[in-house]
């Protein structure tokens, strides 16, 4: 009798149920408490009733445990300095999408030599992410398999779905029952629509197959995910986190009647895959927050303990802390471009502070958290009082663009600012600085 089924298939293998590994390796109320207070910080990052910046930040992949671990407790002290102006988010990504072949990530093949133990890599992921959580920091995961976060979602902040899926009915009903905010990327052709009809469609509710905590093939029903937003990756045609694309997006989103709010992922296509240029980006991301943009809510880092990346391999051969998938910026260019966020967010809130009458998305003049000969000292006292800025200030002037303080020099920023300059503030005339009226 002639075989119809399962004629390409090599074999199966039983698989240990989500239950049996949550109970082999439970989370405890501490662990579980971070994961609920973290996701609740980021949701208000996203609905902006917290004006601090959300940054996802860490290795491209996951491969070696113990240097990721190394690098959580590095980027757990960036993240304490830096805690009053940003939400720091360890990115833990486990699963890999590839373009056509390639490794896949550690849950697909820990061991990195095609052996493909399951078993191992779900085990061993699911004890690193409680060790990171444990310590006190939020994580972040990209779902690719829709079964894997039966696994390990419990331990998870915040999660994302990559270019390659966003258009996905799969991912989207995915997104739509995930208990914590979620992120789309633009398509690897640079649509931003893709991502925006993945945010409205998984706000909705969905009937889909999949499987329980015990293991159990279900029909599962949703409520839908309002928590999610549009990540803005850059693409095949170019970058996409210039103003005018933030912008872009930002009108694409509104009209989708979503919240007006967008993450930027500074790798990819907004870099050109070179790992250098993620501080550029940075920085000019920077000046548009200083600028008083608002809509962005969220950056993304890829960074690792050793800059650049390595092709995997034998695991004993491989050279410690860096990265076998894309190439990812060290700690120091990390810990750079942290403090040129959170300065830029100190800009934004105090300019907001000073002058609540500015418009939440300008690109030309701002108010500075430097004194000038038109601002009252005791203005700028009170406000120092009040906002103290731990990081390089920045001096902003019609005539100069944006420079950055650094041992008392003033050196250009960016290079990239924009000619529009909004009107003078009443009573005031224009000058070298910009102020609020008293």
């Amino acid at each position: 009798m002639p075989r119809v089924s399962d004629t390409r298939i090599a074999g199966y293998e039983p698989l240990l149920s989500p239950a049996a590994l949550h109970d082999e390796l439970p989370l405890t109320d501490a662990e579980q408490e971070t994961v609920e207070r973290t996701r609740t910080e980021v949701r208000a990052v996203l609905d902006g009733t917290d004006d601090r910046l959300l940054v996802v930040t860490g290795p491209c992949s996951v491969h070696d445990p113990k240097a990721a671990l190394d690098y959580a407790g590095r980027l757990a002290e960036l993240r304490e300095r830096h805690s009053d102006d940003l939400l720091i988010v360890m990115r833990v990504y486990f699963e890999k999408p590839r373009t056509v072949t390639g490794w896949k990530g550690l849950i697909n093949d820990p061991a990195m030599d095609g052996s493909f133990d399951v078993h191992r890599g779900l085990r061993t992921a699911r004890h690193l992410l409680l060790d990171i959580v444990g310590s006190g920091m939020p994580v972040g995961c990209e779902w690719l398999d829709p079964i894997t976060p039966q696994y390990i979602a419990d331990t998870v902040t915040w999660g994302a779905i990559g270019a390659r899926t966003t258009e996905s009915q799969v991912h989207r009903q995915l997104a739509s029952g995930l208990s914590m905010p979620v992120g789309f990327k633009n398509g690897t052709d640079g649509d931003v629509q893709v991502a925006v009809d993945a945010c409205r469609a998984s706000a909705a509710s969905h009937t889909f197959f999949g499987v329980t905590r015990a293991g159990a093939a279900a029909v599962v029903t949703t409520t839908g995910n309002a928590d999610t937003h549009v990540i803005l990756r850059g693409g095949r045609t170019g970058p996409n986190y210039s103003s005018s694309h933030v912008t872009k997006a930002l009108d694409l989103i509104s009209a989708a009647g979503l919240p007006r709010r967008i993450m930027i992922d500074a790798s990819h296509g907004n870099s050109g895959k070179d790992h250098t240029k993620q501080l550029g980006v940075a920085e000019s991301l920077a000046g548009q927050l200083a600028g008083g943009q608002h809509g962005i809510a969220g950056v993304m880092l890829e960074s690792f303990l050793v800059a650049g990346n390595q092709k995997p391999g034998d695991p004993a051969t491989l050279t410690y802390g860096q990265s076998v998938t894309d190439a990812c910026m060290d700690i120091q260019m990390t810990s750079d471009a942290l403090d040129t966020l959170a300065a830029s967010v100190q800009v934004r809130r105090t300019a907001k502070e000073l002058s609540p009458t500015v418009p939440a998305e300008t690109n030309g003049t701002w108010v500075m958290p430097l004194r000038c000969p038109a601002q009252p000292r005791s203005t700028w006292a009170a406000m120092r009082r009040s906002t103290p800025c731990r990081a390089p200030r920045w001096a902003i002037a019609p005539s100069a663009g944006i420079t950055q303080r650094a041992s008392g020099a003033a050196t250009p920023l960016t290079g990239r600012r924009s000619s529009r300059t909004r009107p003078a503030a009443p009573g005031r005339t224009r000058g070298k600085c910009q102020v609020p009226p008293p």
